[in-house]
């Protein structure tokens, strides 16, 4: 009679969740995941993939510059984390099954950089940016409301995502100590991963993104890149 009644009163307690429980338990969970650094291991160097900076030799680097690859490292991190949040968000929304695994495969990989890029900070004696789960919140909600306008816009808000990651990573290159190698081979092995998520986003049937959304997508981009920088 006691389990009968027990049953009977876990059975009442169920309940059928809405799309926005759904989005705030993924949210809550992504950010449960992210303040145990999960999703980036405290081991020195990651394991799911080879390390690109694996056999490049560290070469020495004044404060200056330490701080200052450190500092793009830094964002460099905080995009991964971003991109973590926006597949997340879409794939949580996406219609087709198919659009879904293409996402969920791509943040397979885009954590595999999170974790290069968490290595290489504790190489250089920094850390992540202390505003992580602001990017990760704001860039779920991001990644949802852009699923749900329909997985073409989705694919396309990947492509133009990827297109401008690439962008900035080209300036990375450009801006990062000469002599500093393994960040220009974990940089490198992100840009070719990046640019071939943009093309299969693209063969996918990516709708093009507007010109004024590339445009604000553009100005997020900056302001991330600023706070991560410095904080």
């Amino acid at each position: 009679m006691a389990t009968s009644s027990i049953a009977a009163r876990r059975a009442g307690s169920r309940r059928d969740y809405t799309p926005a429980d759904e989005w705030l338990m993924k949210l809550g969970q992504g950010l449960d995941r992210l303040s145990k650094r999960s999703l980036a291991p405290l081991a020195p160097a990651p394991t799911t993939s080879r390390y690109p900076a694996e056999r490049v030799a560290e070469a020495p680097l004044d404060e200056r510059e330490r701080r200052h690859a450190a500092g793009l490292m830094r964002v460099n991190h905080a995009g991964e984390v971003s991109a973590q949040a926006l597949y997340r968000g879409q794939a949580l929304v996406a219609r087709d099954a198919d659009v879904r695994a293409h996402l969920l495969r791509a943040a397979a990989e885009e954590r595999d950089h999170l974790q290069w890029c968490d290595a290489r900070l504790r190489e250089l004696g920094d850390g992540p940016s202390k505003l992580s789960p602001l990017w990760y919140a704001g860039s779920f909600v991001i990644g949802a409301a852009a699923g749900l306008v329909g997985d073409r816009a989705s694919l396309g808000f990947v492509e133009e995502t990827e297109r401008q990651v690439v962008d900035h990573l080209n300036e990375h290159l450009g801006q990062l100590p000469r002599q500093d190698r393994r960040s220009r081979a974990i940089v490198e092995a992100m840009k070719l991963d990046e640019a071939r998520h943009s093309e299969e986003a693209a063969e996918a049937g990516a709708a093009p993104m507007p010109q004024p959304v590339r445009r604000v997508m553009h100005g997020i981009s900056r302001l991330m890149k600023f706070g991560a920088y410095r904080v």
